[in-house]
């Protein structure tokens, strides 16, 4: 046998054996997450069978375990062995690897099943996606190219934008990589091309034409007016005509490299755009000089570099290019630049007042946006500066657990008695508390029998002559449990509060004197009312790693008895505030404010009174207890939508 089929059989074996490892291998460790909640995959198991059917087998396991198994019906397996001592996730592995079966886990529900190995298909792999967005509102250009055919990418550019790319046949298969990030369209390609080795152009039917950038010999070595057909600029055009480097302009298939040192502007744009044979208008004159250095830039790019910091533009009708102040009419303009992902509010207060100055801004509120006027590469940095801000605002959903636990208990017991006015009635209550009024005669009635025992005679009672008998006990535990459940912007304050509303009498007594200088009181009545509440307000932070700070507020007021049926009810308050931060989808308890309340009274006769058994015969004792506590969970949740 050749070597190297000895060595391709025994690398498919060797693969076989690494694969079933690792099925058992995964299985093993579901089981110990499936243990964590049910701990009888770990527990010992004494088993002993004989002939039996896997589905009884299993079926055995799970019911001494307190496990969920799940059996295929279609496994004719029969099973006989005797088992000590082992665990059943052991018990699990064997018949896995004995009988060729697999575990499927849904949650704590395993079933048992025979294995499939896993089809592999060779599929063609898909082409690499061409990672472009583009923004037709604003005109912007996202890309994050690392080596993608540039055939690809300017045709997602151009499925994407409607606008159409074409490049020179040799550059088909050119690779190019590149980064933008929202960018006006013909800067990003403008920079694409640049980065890539490549120049771009615009044709006058509104193609773009991406050719490869010719090596252009540096003006310092040749004087030649073949490679540099447009020379140097002297005379008016150049303030220091004896220094070859103030007037270095070269223009060459449309790309401009200058290097100029305190050179007046309007010589500038006179000289470049007779060359190129761009037609042009002034609106004011182009006063100031400049000193600038470029390298092969497009006409366009060329006139905002040498603008940039002076208040002259410029604005592009058609094929001609008007030129002035920048405030001038006929150079303003006007645009409207719509949010995506966050509302209008409050927007313009955010934006630095340099980005505002000499720019007009209004509020639209009906389409989420900005109405912006004035000059073009003003609004340009202000469009620039929103985009970077139209983020989503997370939205943080509250969930909140308020749990109020009062327990209360009274105990009432005694003895009273004494002298009523006139004669009562025997009377009362024996459940579900004992509470019982004797008169004389019924008082008389029991003496009698006790009279008559023995040498025992205790007489009787006068006629008004009574006595109360009274024991009671009560007990309440009231448990409390909302669930609330809020949602608010992230940095917005969300607020709940549920209360009850009481009223009270208030009586006003004005003294009046009339012109026989009698006084008369004026009594007036309103009714007055007293709120309690439990209100909680949070104010959600949501940090980059999602971590979550609140700044929480708790009060919480209730009624206690009233002295009269007029009077206002008296309030218990309770309140906290916090600061905490907590992880994405975390819970945490705040509160535990706990109340407790002892009363131990009581009335009676002098010195009786305190003696520990007989106070409860001569006198009357009440003892109350309560104990009330308030509890709140809170779990905020960041949703992105």
């Amino acid at each position: 046998m050749k070597p190297k089929l000895i060595f391709l059989i025994l690398f498919l074996v060797i693969g076989s054996v690494v694969l079933a490892q690792d099925r058992f291998t995964v299985i093993e460790e579901k089981l110990e997450q499936v243990a964590k909640d049910y701990p009888g995959i770990n527990e010992k198991i004494e088993l002993s069978m004989n002939n039996v059917s896997i589905q009884e087998y299993l079926r055995a396991i799970a019911a001494s375990n307190n496990l969920n198994l799940n059996v295929d019906q279609t496994l004719d397996i029969k099973i006989s062995n005797s088992f000590s001592k082992v665990t059943a996730k052991e018990v699990f592995l064997f018949l896995c690897k004995r009988y060729d079966l697999d575990i499927v886990f849904v949650g704590p529900i395993m079933t048992f099943n025979k294995f499939v190995a896993p089809l592999v298909e060779k599929k063609p792999l898909p082409g690499k996606k061409i990672n472009v967005q583009y923004d037709k509102t604003a005109d912007l250009l996202s890309y994050d190219l690392t080596n993608d055919t540039l055939g690809n990418v300017t045709k997602e550019i151009t499925r994407q934008s409607g606008k159409n790319i074409i490049f020179s046949p040799e550059l088909s298969s050119k690779m190019v990589s590149g980064f933008m990030q929202n960018a006006s369209f013909n800067g990003a390609l403008e920079k694409l091309a640049f980065a890539n080795d490549m120049k771009v152009s615009k044709t006058p039917d509104d193609f773009y034409v991406l050719e490869k950038k010719q090596v252009v010999a540096n003006a310092g070595n040749s004087g030649n007016t073949a490679a540099n057909p447009f020379g140097s600029l002297t005379g008016n055009a150049n303030p220091n005509p004896n220094d070859a480097k103030n007037s270095n302009i070269k223009i060459k298939d449309g790309y401009i490299t200058m290097d100029v040192n305190n050179m007046p502007i309007a010589d500038i744009v006179n000289t470049v755009s007779k060359e190129l044979g761009k037609n042009y208008f002034l609106f004011s004159d182009l006063k100031g000089n400049t000193t600038l250095k470029v390298v092969e830039a497009p006409y366009d790019e060329f006139l905002r570099l040498l603008f940039n910091g002076t208040e002259l533009t410029f604005k592009k009708e058609g094929s001609t290019y008007l030129f002035g102040d920048r405030n001038l009419e006929g150079l303003r303009q006007s645009k409207l630049i719509a949010l995506k992902n966050r509302t209008i509010e409050k927007v313009v207060d955010y934006i630095p007042a340099e980005l505002k100055k000499g720019v007009d801004v209004k509020v639209f509120k009906d389409m989420n946006g900005l109405i912006v006027s004035g000059s073009q590469p003003r609004i340009n940095e202000l469009e620039t500066f929103l985009r970077q801000i139209d983020v989503v605002v997370p939205m943080v959903h509250i969930e909140v657990i308020i749990a109020d636990v009062r327990k209360s208990n009274s105990l009432s017991a005694g003895i009273s008695a004494g002298l009523a006015s006139s004669t009562g009635t025997t009377g009362g209550t024996l459940l579900p508390d004992y509470n019982i009024s004797l008169n004389s005669k019924t008082i008389n009635n029991l003496i009698s029998g006790i009279n008559g025992l023995g040498i025992i005679n205790l007489g009787n009672v006068t006629p008004n002559f009574y006595i109360n008998l009274k024991a009671m006990e009560s007990n309440g535990i009231l448990k409390l449990r909302s669930t609330p459940q809020l949602a608010t912007l992230n940095g917005h304050e969300a607020k709940l509060s549920v209360g009850q509303t009481q009223y009270y009498l208030e009586v006003n007594n004005n003294l009046v004197n009339n012109v026989n200088t009698q006084q008369n009181i004026l009594q007036t009545q309103n009714w007055k009312p007293v709120n309690a509440d439990l209100s909680v307000s949070i104010d959600p932070q949501v940090s980059g790693d999602e971590q979550i700070t609140m700044t929480i507020n708790v009060k919480q007021s209730s009624f206690t008895e009233r002295v009269s049926n007029t009077a206002p009810p008296g309030t218990i308050n309770r309140d906290f505030q916090s600061l905490v931060r907590v992880k994405n989808g975390e819970m945490i308890m705040l509160g535990g404010l706990e109340e407790n309340q002892v009363n131990n009274s009581g009335s009676g006769l002098p010195l009786l009174s305190r003696i520990p058994v007989l106070r409860w015969i001569f006198g009357n004792r009440t003892k109350s207890k309560s104990q009330n506590k308030l509890t709140i969970f809170i779990k905020p949740t960041v949703i992105y939508s």
